[in-house]
């Protein structure tokens, strides 16, 4: 495996662990290694190790990122991310005003920070059932493509 990616996330319930455990799987099988790291264990230097970045966040209360990102979030926006490439996928509450908005804040960091962000992401309302997991897996494998098409592959 030549391509390597880094997905950073963030799960309360298990439920953004369990899309992540998915995107894994797709990116696995498209010969893509994987480093995965909670929110808590990562920080902003990571990002210099890795060209190719994944991020899974719930969205917390009304439209919020969830507490234990905001450092990451605020490292992150000092970063140049010039070159990379990223993709967000992440999981909320249609019972709120704003459904699952905390990948979409991410989404417009990254691309401001230069990265070329993939425009296709999973939301998922509350917890994943196969269906949406499946569609993790399919992100996975859309993103492996996504990094070969920039190494020229």
């Amino acid at each position: 495996m030549d391509q390597k990616a880094l997905l950073i996330y963030a799960s309360m319930t298990g439920n953004t662990r369990d899309m992540a455990d998915s995107v894994v799987e797709g990116l696995l099988e498209h010969f893509v290694a994987v480093e995965v790291k909670e929110v808590t264990d990562a920080s902003a230097a990571d990002l210099d190790v890795y060209d190719n970045l994944l991020f899974g966040v719930y969205t917390w209360g009304d439209g919020d990122l969830p507490d234990e990102f905001l450092d990451f979030y605020d490292d992150l926006q000092a970063k140049d991310l010039s070159g990379k490439r990223a993709a967000v996928f992440g999981c909320g509450d249609t019972a709120y005003r704003y459904f699952a908005v905390a990948g979409d804040i991410l989404q417009e960091c990254l691309e401001n920070r230069g990265a070329l962000v993939l425009q296709r992401t999973v939301k998922v309302d509350g917890c994943p059932g196969r269906q949406e997991l499946e569609a993790c897996k399919r992100l996975g494998a859309e993103f492996a493509a996504f990094i070969k098409q920039g190494a020229g592959a």
